[in-house]
């Protein structure tokens, strides 16, 4: 027996999800405004105009962090790429050249039946042959 109630289990899971769902979208918003707000004005002119104000410090420095901020994530992120790049182009080599092995292999194995078949006819030939001169010297 179940000592407890399937109502109140599937209530404290789907409180549990709705819970996680908010933290995440306040999460989301707290961070949608901080773009918006902050960096937005932030951003400096594309083409180099001289007329702009001049950012303070503590706004160049938000935009420095955010920089840095983007440049390492996104530096791990392409050189975990990179390396998975080099892992699957030398697995790729691998392959080929186990290929080219497994492909040498049965044919030498193909060169050897045949050998085996050769071999075997001319036995089964040779057998024969004495076969015929023993039946002929039995029968004279």
């Amino acid at each position: 027996m179940n000592a407890m109630r399937p109502e109140k289990t599937e209530s404290t899971e789907t409180e549990t999800v709705d819970n996680n769902l908010a933290a995440v979208t306040e999460v989301e918003a707290g961070i949608r405004d901080f773009v918006r707000n902050d960096i937005a004005y932030l951003r400096r002119p594309a083409s180099g105009t001289t007329d702009a104000p001049p950012l303070d410090p503590s706004a160049e420095a938000t935009v420095t962090n955010v920089n840095s901020l983007i440049q390492r994530v996104a530096g791990t992120s392409l050189a975990e790429i990179e390396n998975l790049i080099s892992e699957l182009e030398s697995l790729r080599d691998l392959l080929h050249a186990e290929g080219q092995r497994v492909q040498r292999e049965i044919s030498g194995y193909a060169q050897l039946s045949q050998a085996a078949m050769k071999s075997t006819r001319m036995i089964a030939d040779n057998v024969a042959q004495w076969k015929r001169a023993a039946d002929g010297l039995r029968n004279s």
